[in-house]
C-alpha cells in the first residue's frame, strides 16, 4: 500500500511536469543565443542572434493588422570593482513587425528599411538577425580599459495598442523579453 501512495505522487509529479512544459511551450519566448562586436572603419558594429517563438494570440494578433515593436537595447559597461559600473555608450533599435492584409506581407521595418515577406516565419526570422547595428565608435572607448557588454531584446509594452496592452499586463505571453545576454568583447587587435 505505501508504495502505490508513493508511485502516485510521483506520477502527479511526472504529470505536472510535462503538463507545466507543455504549457510553456505554446506561450511566446524570445532567447538571445549569440552577439559579437566587430570593427568597421571608426565605427563597431552589433551583430547577434536570437530565437523567437510567437504563441497564437501573439500570431492572432498579428494577423489583426497590430504592429509590434521590440527594442534592442545595447550597454558598453566599465566594470568598476568597488562601486557600480560606468554606463559608456547605450544604443536603442526599434525593430517593427506588422502585417499588411491587402498585400497578404508580413513587414519588418528597421532604421526606416522595409522588408515584405510571405510567411510570418520569414519574418521572425528576419527579426531574430540583429545585423551591422552601430552602436559606438573607437573615440567612444579607452584603449587600456576592459569593458563588458550587455544586450537585450524585448517587445515595446508601451507601443502595444490600448486593446492589447491591458492583455499584455495579465498574460505572460505578451511579456516577450529576452534574457541580458553579456560578454567580455575583444575591442582592441
Amino acid at each position: 500500500m505505501h508504495c502505490c501512495k508513493k508511485f502516485k505522487h510521483i506520477f502527479c509529479i511526472i504529470a505536472l511536469v510535462l503538463f507545466s512544459s507543455a504549457v510553456l511551450a505554446e506561450g511566446s519566448s524570445l532567447r538571445l543565443r549569440s552577439a559579437n562586436l566587430t570593427a568597421y572603419e571608426d565605427d563597431y558594429l552589433l551583430n547577434a542572434d536570437a530565437e523567437i517563438n510567437f504563441g497564437a494570440e501573439v500570431e492572432k494578433a498579428i494577423l489583426k493588422g497590430f504592429t509590434f515593436s521590440f527594442l534592442i537595447e545595447f550597454q558598453l559597461l566599465s566594470p568598476k570593482k568597488y562601486w557600480f559600473d560606468d554606463e559608456v555608450v547605450t544604443t536603442v533599435q526599434q525593430v517593427n513587425l506588422s502585417y499588411h492584409a491587402l498585400t497578404r506581407q508580413y513587414i519588418v521595418t528597421r532604421n526606416d528599411q522595409q522588408r515584405a515577406y510571405a510567411s510570418l516565419d520569414e519574418a521572425v526570422e528576419d527579426l531574430s538577425i540583429i545585423q551591422d547595428m552601430k552602436v559606438f565608435q573607437e573615440t567612444d572607448i579607452d584603449k587600456n580599459e576592459r569593458y563588458r557588454a550587455v544586450l537585450l531584446m524585448r517587445l515595446d509594452q508601451k507601443k502595444l495598442p490600448k486593446a492589447l496592452r491591458i492583455e499584455g499586463m495579465t498574460s505572460n505571453e505578451w511579456k516577450i523579453s529576452s534574457q541580458r545576454f553579456e560578454w567580455t568583447p575583444n575591442l582592441f587587435k
